[in-house]
């Protein structure tokens, strides 16, 4: 496992979602790389996993990723892990994953738990293909720019926003999108109240407005016309 940097999927909610391969892989590396340690403590102690860590996020990715491949060159292991789900989607450790491939460095991928293919296949919606829109502005003005853009893609649109946005995200899809634009919003995934809210835009923000609904979350826009 020497000078060898492997990508971790762990679990989006659900600690029973991890691979065998992913907790062994967790207890022979020689450290981890976390976004926030306090997220990746209480999931190493839930397996009684016992690592140094190290962390790299979005305020100190460049200097933390020099310092992260110096170790790894050194002849040492790593994982790399995000608070939650497959790493690198809208997280980070891409610059990590750069320099390593640069200076020769194996980079191994653990697959599992991914929020993204999770909502995807329980949408209902045919996947033959879709778009990966991520995460928007969190300016009104600037996201319905994006959104309009995004109505000219005639494709299944995924994306993702933080529990607090979701009422108004909506909002902003039910002015630029048809009002009879089929979604799905993915909530709580793994979750105890995991649930699949499907319908049009509006009939969709009534149950958000109603429920006060607020938790983690994937959005789907059915835009195939």
């Amino acid at each position: 496992m020497n000078s060898r940097l492997y990508i971790v999927s762990t679990p989006i909610g659900n600690y029973e979602d991890i691979t065998l391969r992913a907790l062994n892989i967790l207890k022979q590396v020689d450290f981890i790389i976390c976004e926030e340690f306090k997220e990746a403590r209480r999931l190493l102690s839930h397996y009684k996993i016992e690592k140094e860590l190290f962390s790299i996020n979005e305020h100190n990715e460049e200097e933390a990723s020099l310092d992260v491949l110096t170790q790894i060159k050194s002849g040492k292991s790593a994982a790399l892990i995000s608070d939650c789900g497959t790493p690198l989607f809208s997280d980070p450790g891409t610059r990590l994953v750069q320099l390593c491939i640069s200076n020769k460095i194996d980079v191994v991928p653990i697959p599992g738990a991914s929020s993204i293919m999770s909502a995807l296949v329980g949408a209902g919606f045919k996947l033959d293909k879709f778009y990966f829109a991520g995460w928007l502005s969190p300016k009104s003005d600037l996201r319905k720019n994006e959104l309009t853009r995004l109505k000219s893609l005639k494709e299944i649109i995924v994306l993702m926003e933080t529990p607090y946005r979701l009422k108004s995200i909506l909002t902003d899809i039910s002015k630029v999108f048809n009002a009879s634009t089929q979604i799905v919003v993915a909530f709580d995934l793994t979750l105890p109240a995991e649930k699949f809210y499907r319908g049009t835009v509006q009939e969709i923000l009534k149950i958000v407005i109603d429920k006060n609904l607020k938790g983690e979350f994937v959005l789907i826009i059915n835009n195939k016309k």
